[in-house]
């Protein structure tokens, strides 16, 4: 299903079912006198997001390390190899729903039901912020804990009322510290009226770092090699820039002529530099468009060359990046790499790498344009404020990193 098309789903069919889900799941505890339990196989809801997945992993290892627990993931089926890249997940705990249609996403959900009981679950956090769909998905997972954010008084989103720890969604603060409140809130010895009552810091959602072994390394600089002959590692310094963005927001992406326009730039002023298009197999031909474009021998098509996994060695050996606001700018956190992330329909306050990033926003009065509380669909069809982002601007901050 596209992202619309996702959209309508969750909004036509899951209004009625978390209502009467609601009701459903209060007649059941009235019945069986379920109470709260100490976490012990404790289950993260979170479907349509890569880069969350990394975001919340401060979360996850507070939730581990408190508890002692067994920790689970359910997700979309197209954005598991982002729960691989920390391995804080174990393979067989991850359980992946296929949304390709309604009737393999209704299947799963099935499967899901039997699956979450032959685990055991006893806590479910659901990690999203307007997906009704991951609200049934925690309501129904059987856990005795069920933690999430509600809306209280606020005019957002329905999503029923399928939650035993209600937490208030902080639209001032980083996500990262939004998901650590929900752990707060399981952590908590008295019911709060909302959860979480704590001060959450910066130190609180640092990232672990990755490490690779030479050999490792020695494979992506061989595969540098094969699409560039001439490069030498002693000799080039590497330039990544990732011009895409997912369909889930399309506003987010630069326009293309300023990253051929910032390529050239970089290219022209430092003949030690390679640059390399990043992307994904299905993103060639784009990366590949703006390779000609470029006209430079240094410019390399990169796009599909290496698996997700794989991408975190290449972010090692490279010295900065360049790139929409889009899974890369999370994936490169866990790893040394400086990263330059081109923000607009969102704001790097809620959404910002938590790695050696340095977030560009041009601030504009409409941005951001996008929330929990209109599913982040943006009537935009124009958006100004990626196109206020100048070449300048941006190549004045990678200049800086060059020339250090």
């Amino acid at each position: 299903m596209n992202v619309d098309m996702m959209r309508k789903v969750d909004h036509h069919v899951g209004i009625p079912l978390t209502f009467l889900a609601t009701y459903w799941l209060k007649l059941i505890h009235w019945l069986t006198r379920q109470k709260p339990v100490t976490p012990k196989n404790i289950l993260f809801v979170e479907l349509s997001e890569m880069g969350s997945t990394i975001i919340a992993d401060p979360a996850m290892k507070r939730a581990q390390k408190h508890f002692n627990a067994n920790l689970f993931f359910v997700i979309f089926k197209k954005n598991k190899p982002s729960l691989d890249l920390l391995k804080t997940i174990p393979q067989e705990n991850i359980f992946t729903l296929c949304e390709d249609n309604l009737f393999t996403l209704m299947r799963d959900a099935i499967r899901y039901l039997f699956w979450c009981r032959k685990h055991k679950i006893d806590t479910a956090i659901d990690l999203e912020l307007f997906s009704r769909v991951s609200a049934l998905l925690t309501g129904f997972s059987g856990a005795n804990n069920r933690v999430g954010y509600h809306n209280f008084h606020g005019e957002g989103l329905y999503r029923g009322e399928m939650l035993t720890h209600k937490v208030s969604y902080n639209p001032h603060i980083h996500i990262a510290k939004n998901f650590i409140s929900l752990i707060y809130a399981l952590e908590a010895k008295t019911a709060e009226v909302p959860f979480a009552k704590v001060l959450i810091t910066d130190e609180d959602t640092k990232l672990d770092q990755v490490t690779f072994t030479e050999a490792e390394q020695a494979r992506i600089h061989k595969q540098i090699k094969h699409c560039h002959l001439d490069y030498e590692q002693d000799k080039h310094r590497i330039v990544l820039i990732n011009p895409n963005a997912s369909d889930l927001l399309p506003q987010r992406r630069w326009p293309k002529a300023n990253f051929i326009e910032l390529m050239q730039r970089i290219l022209n002023d430092y003949p030690d530099v390679l640059v390399l298009i990043t992307g994904a197999p299905n993103e060639q031909p784009e990366a590949e468009e703006l390779r000609k474009e470029v006209k430079h021998p240094h410019c390399i098509n990169f796009a599909g060359q290496l698996k997700l996994l794989e991408m975190p060695i290449l972010y090692t050996i490279s010295n900065l990046m360049v790139t929409n606001d889009s899974g890369p700018g999370h994936f490169s956190s866990i790893t040394p790499l400086k990263t330059f992330v081109l923000f607009g329909p969102e704001t790097p306050k809620l959404y910002g790498s938590l790695g050696n990033s340095t977030p560009i926003f041009a601030g504009l009065a409409c941005s951001p344009c996008v929330s929990a509380a209109n599913h982040r669909k943006t009537p935009c069809t124009e958006p100004v404020c990626m196109d206020a982002i100048t070449v300048d601007t941006v190549y004045q901050q990678v200049k800086i990193q060059l020339d250090y």
